[in-house]
């Protein structure tokens, strides 16, 4: 093959290869954008979002895991609520407040074209940035 041919070969698969990474980041900027248009997901204090998809597979952002029990999810997103007993039915209201917008989350991108599952992803991003704004001295 000539050097012409296979520049133009390696052009090619370029070309489709970054098409296909706009394509990607466009989707995902576009179900985002869906999120954002609801407004029970755009008003709760902690944004829902797709971080990525993976063939068929929305992954996306939440506050709970195996790891992260839901009232420290619950307390980081409102801190009065740490001074309450683990009994308080306001903590019940909460997780389940947080419940319905997450599952209202997921049924959202789940309704789009080609999305047809829903992975929870811990963000600890945020918890990260979260944690920096409370420390003394951080805030701007």
């Amino acid at each position: 093959m000539s050097d012409r041919k296979q520049f133009i070969l390696v052009m090619l698969v370029a070309t489709l290869f970054v098409g296909w990474l706009g394509w990607r980041g466009y989707e995902i900027i576009s179900l985002n954008r869906a999120l954002k248009a609801d407004e029970m997901v755009a008003n709760y204090p902690y944004q829902h979002r797709v971080l990525r998809v993976e063939g068929n597979t929305a992954v996306m952002s939440s506050l709970r895991s195996h790891s992260i029990p839901t009232q420290t999810a619950l307390a980081t997103i409102f801190p009065s609520m740490g001074k309450l007993a683990d009994t308080h039915r306001e903590w019940q209201r909460a997780e389940r407040e947080l419940a319905q917008v997450q599952a209202r989350a997921g049924d959202i991108i789940t309704a789009r074209d080609g999305i047809d599952r829903i992975r929870w992803e811990l963000d600890e991003n945020w918890y990260h940035l979260t944690a920096m704004q409370a420390r003394p001295g951080m805030r701007r």
